[in-house]
């Protein structure tokens, strides 16, 4: 039954938001789609967001920004074959959006009768993987302040060694109505929040620095006093690890990447090379793969965008299409690429839930949400104590891959060298090298440890920067290349 939709509710939320304040309703969303299916196009929809931010950064123990903006308007596009017309408004009003419903059906030719069928109203399904409560409100100014304020104190307290303390904290209330030409109609509520701390460590003469924080789709509640020094423990000791840090050897040799963030490097190695646009073009390592083992066994790697409460989940697309959980690889076997609705019709296959946008200025595209491997059965210190000569990287700062190649490189932001199973001391400056698919077919052994990260990924693509998750247990790769400054 329609009704019991978690979606209603939702659309009753982006009504009251996106169209009842702009004299709009059902009708006109309806007059707009059938203005563009007046042309022959393959596909049509609105998007219509409201979003309201916030950030407060602290340094030094005093507020050194705080922002506060809104955003609304519509993106409207139309689709024929392989072409993609766009046009957006920050003006939600009937003219604009009739306007740009006719200046994007060119794409096309117009019909003969100039008519087209009336979609029957669809109702999209959904997921209710998040509470639709506005983080934001979840605190005062001052409470927030007072957070951050808490974060700089501890940090402080933590050494005499630390130095500097940053902390910032971030706030989003997202809300999305999705109108398509088919007659479906989608509505997200999307809170997300983010808490940051980097401190800087000082030791005769030598600065070194420590990042940690988290976040997800909730209120700022989460960030109680425990989850607090969480955050700052990790990031005061990946600090003063890197105190004691020496330049790192390169050359190849076995890596084992820690679980949890170092996921990133499978979000970029292999995730990307999986993404229906690339695939469709031909322009990806992955191309044509798909029933072919791409990976050693006992790797299997999703993209899951039903996790309740990640920073990438989504409880439906950007599309209307609801969130999935879709396997990519599974024991080293290419099963199957994410789609968006354009990339899945062109390729004859259904949408994934997986078709993302940045706002409404931007069109959709294939996005991961949360990428993650699945854990095999060995121990983590098992994995690290079979290397004989090698880098044991548990942290990375960011990366970047060509798709084309499938060639990425990380830089390692917590690392250290282990001879004989033995761990020596923590090193600096590796970079990591490789490709997705050699690097995927040289897992040696897999941990029981799968973690996904705290919640702090954020992806760029064409432009477009959406939140995602990561995750893997620990991993050994046999053979990658190691860029050093030793």
């Amino acid at each position: 039954m329609i009704s019991r939709e978690p979606t209603i509710e939702r659309l009753a939320i982006a009504q009251r938001l996106l169209l009842e304040p702009f004299g709009l309703d059902e009708s006109h969303l309806t007059r707009a789609l059938n203005e563009i299916r007046a042309h022959k196009v393959d596909d049509a929809d609105l998007y219509f967001q409201y979003t309201r931010s916030e950030g407060w950064s602290l340094e030094e123990g005093i507020v050194k920004t705080g922002s506060f903006s809104i955003d609304q308007g519509v993106g409207v596009r139309a689709v024929s074959g392989e072409k993609t017309a766009f046009a957006y408004s920050d003006d939600i009003s009937e003219a604009s959006l009739l306007d740009a419903a006719r200046t994007v059906r060119s794409i096309s030719a117009a019909t003969q009768s100039g008519r087209a069928r009336v979609a029957s109203k669809k109702i999209a399904k959904s997921r209710s993987l998040y509470a639709g409560l506005d983080p934001i409100a979840s605190l005062d100014s001052t409470a927030k302040v007072k957070l951050l304020a808490k974060v700089d104190q501890l940090a402080r307290a933590k050494d005499t060694r630390v130095a500097q303390v940053m902390a910032g904290l971030a706030g989003e209330y997202d809300v999305v109505l999705v109108a398509r030409a088919d007659g479906t109609l989608a509505a997200d509520v999307r809170p997300l929040v983010r808490l940051s701390v980097t401190v800087i460590v000082e030791q005769n003469g030598r600065r070194e620095m420590g990042s940690a924080g988290g976040g997800g789709r909730f209120g700022l509640a989460y960030f109680d006093d425990a989850q607090i020094a969480k955050y700052v423990d990790d990031a005061v000791r990946s600090a003063l690890v890197n105190l004691d840090s020496r330049p790192a050897p390169a050359g190849e040799m076995t890596v084992v990447l820690g679980s949890g963030w170092p996921g990133i490097l499978l979000h970029e190695a292999v995730g990307h090379g999986l993404e229906g646009d690339f695939n469709r073009k031909g322009s990806s390592a992955f191309s044509g793969k798909i029933g072919k083992r791409v990976a050693a066994k006992g790797v299997t790697v999703l993209d899951d965008g039903t996790i309740a409460d990640r920073r990438g989940s989504l409880n439906v697309d950007d599309e209307g299409n609801t969130s999935q959980r879709n396997v990519l690889i599974e024991d080293g076997i290419l099963k199957g690429y994410i789609q968006d609705s354009m990339n899945a019709r062109l390729m004859g296959v259904k949408p994934t839930g997986n078709g993302r946008r940045e706002s409404y200025a931007h069109i959709p595209m294939p996005r991961m949400t949360n990428t993650y491997m699945l854990g095999g059965d060995k121990q983590p210190e098992e994995i690290v104590a079979s290397i004989k000569r090698g880098l044991y990287a548990t942290n990375f700062g960011g990366g970047q891959v060509d798709i084309t190649s499938g060639k990425f490189v990380f830089s390692a932001s917590e690392a250290y060298w282990v001879e004989n199973g033995k761990i020596l001391y923590p090193v600096k400056g590796a970079t990591i090298v490789g490709a997705g698919p050699e690097a995927l077919k040289k897992v040696s052994m897999i941990g029981n440890d799968m973690a996904l990260d705290p919640g702090v990924g954020t992806c760029g693509k064409e432009g477009q920067s959406v939140p995602v998750g990561v995750g893997q247990p620990t991993l050994r790769i046999d053979g990658l290349t190691v860029g050093g400054t030793a």
